[in-house]
């Protein structure tokens, strides 16, 4: 679920690689401060990504970088924001939220060894879950009703591929209507919560496809192996022609995606949205359903 958003560092300019690395690692500093130092290994780049689209959205000024020092490696110097506001709050406090749910829903999907070091974790991450519901109520208060209607409809009889996605797309489209602060009838909120519905929609279906060797070999729920019938012996063809589809459905959903992309109001830190939407996604997309297939078909 998490590491899918991510910029193709190759193609930013030096001043937006410096940028985006800044919100990074402000992100990391935060989550330190906020819920403690194991709570900085939940970082990632998609709650990175939701910072960084909220600041760009944003019409307050950019938060200036300064030098310092990498507080897991002191030896390694980096740039944090000056002042890490609202975003970077809210950002952190989703991560520990979503973390937590993840590690709930994988302990109910695993087995063995699995389950068991997820049971363990368990009770660490939800002090810190606790602390970031209490703080942001209405982030809690979405994600775990997205979850519960996630549950909901992957126990009914064949549930179809996009009502799968819908509670995870909803989800995001919420989380940015919350975080914007804006009036959602204007139109520069009703684009972004469209963005938030569409990178939401897209992260499961990318999830789905990157997980499906795995959970046809695990017997886990997996809403491509029901669309295809697939099961642990179903032929080599099946599976690669599910993940063809995957590609298809993914890339309807980045063609929306950018298209809310080009209606947004953003700043000069869009560039940097721009690239992860335009050519950080697609070049995700092609590692995990070309190259996987390569290696695990």
């Amino acid at each position: 679920m998490f590491g899918y958003v991510k910029p193709q560092k190759s193609e930013l300019l030096v001043r937006e690689l410096e940028a985006y690395n800044g919100i990074y690692c402000s992100l990391c500093k935060i989550l330190g401060k906020k819920y403690g130092i194991a709570a900085r290994l939940a970082l990632n780049y998609d709650c990175t990504f939701y910072a960084l689209v909220l600041i760009s959205a944003s019409s307050e000024p950019i938060p200036k970088l300064e030098k310092g020092r990498c507080v897991v490696n002191p030896l390694k110097q980096c740039a944090f924001c000056e002042k890490a506001g609202l975003e970077f709050e809210q950002a952190s406090a989703l991560t520990m939220i979503l973390l937590y749910h993840k590690l709930k829903d994988d302990i109910f999907d695993s087995k063995g060894f699995k389950k068991y070091l997820r049971v363990f974790v368990l009770p660490i991450v939800r002090h810190a879950y606790r602390k970031a519901a209490a703080d942001y109520p209405g982030l809690g208060e979405i994600i775990s009703e997205a979850m519960d209607r996630q549950r909901e409809i992957e126990h009914r009889d064949s549930p179809g591929l996009d009502s799968c996605a819908e509670p995870t797309a909803r989800m995001m489209e919420r989380i940015m209507e919350f975080s914007s602060g804006e009036d959602p009838s204007t139109p520069k909120s009703r684009v972004l919560n469209r963005f938030g519905y569409y990178i939401g929609r897209w992260i499961y279906f990318i999830d789905a496809a990157d997980d499906l060797s795995d959970d046809l070999k695990e017997g886990a729920f997996n809403p491509l192996a029901i669309r295809f019938h697939l099961n642990g012996e179903s032929d080599p063809e099946d599976i690669r022609k599910a993940r063809a589809y995957a590609n298809e459905v993914l890339n309807q959903t980045l063609s929306q995606l950018g298209a809310a992309y080009n209606l947004m109001e953003m700043n000069s830190m869009g560039s940097i949205v721009r690239n992860v939407v335009f050519l950080g996604l697609p070049q995700m997309q092609k590692e995990l359903l070309f190259k996987k297939e390569k290696t695990n078909v």
